[in-house]
């Protein structure tokens, strides 16, 4: 290959990577979605600097709860599937501790229902949790159905704790009833997405937790 080539090649790289730094500077700093997006949404309930900042409170109250006299700290997070993946992502990254994952995949609200159905375990990556500190993520806390279920599982299993940590919690009785140890905001009680939170398997990459228009739910509710 010639010289010239070569340096052809190389410019063609830098400039490539050029654009695509660009792009994702662009996507990363935008204040808006895409208008697809955008158009399907009423109102932001809580915004993705809040919830920056309320991730790294929660993370500082955990690690200081679970960190002994001697100042060891180890615990397994146990994040529900799918809704809590974002949330376990952004809160393991400001816990500079041990720390093991586990997985649960729970289902509650299946396709585009707008209330649980009730709780089913789909399956389960937990290992060993004998002797552990454990640490049970979940989005949102609606019906307490899914809380009630995994929790007494995750006991039987003999970890030496078992605290639950969760994203929102709706102003229903029964939301307010179950029994939590972190709540990150309390939201009244409508439906929301984004952050993790879905409609029909969308919505969860919205990095703000929002209200949708009534025209993309409404059909459901008849």
């Amino acid at each position: 290959m010639k010289h010239e080539d070569v340096k052809h090649e190389d410019n063609v790289a830098r400039i490539s990577s050029l654009h695509v730094s660009c792009f994702m500077f662009h996507v990363f700093t935008s204040s808006r979605y895409d208008p697809p997006m955008e158009d399907d949404i009423d109102r932001i309930l809580v915004t993705r600097a809040q919830i920056a900042t309320r991730i790294e409170e929660l993370a500082r109250q955990i690690t200081v709860d679970h960190t002994t006299a001697e100042g060891e700290t180890e615990i397994t997070l146990v994040p529900i599937l799918t809704g809590a993946i974002v949330l376990a992502a952004d809160l393991m990254r400001h816990m500079p501790v041990r720390m093991k994952i586990g997985l649960m995949t729970v289902s509650s609200y299946p396709g585009k229902s707008l209330r649980t159905q009730g709780s089913s375990v789909l399956g389960s990556q937990l290992g060993d949790i004998h002797g552990r500190h454990i640490l049970l993520l979940d989005d949102i806390l609606d019906s307490g159905g899914t809380l009630r279920m995994v929790v007494p599982m995750l006991k039987e299993m003999g970890p030496a704790s078992v605290k639950v940590c969760v994203l929102l919690r709706k102003d229903r009785p029964a939301a307010m009833e179950t029994p939590v140890d972190y709540v990150g905001f309390e939201i009244p009680d409508e439906f929301v997405v984004g952050y993790g939170l879905d409609f029909g398997d969308y919505y969860r990459n919205l990095p703000d937790i929002v209200t949708l228009k009534k025209a993309i739910y409404a059909p459901e509710r008849s």
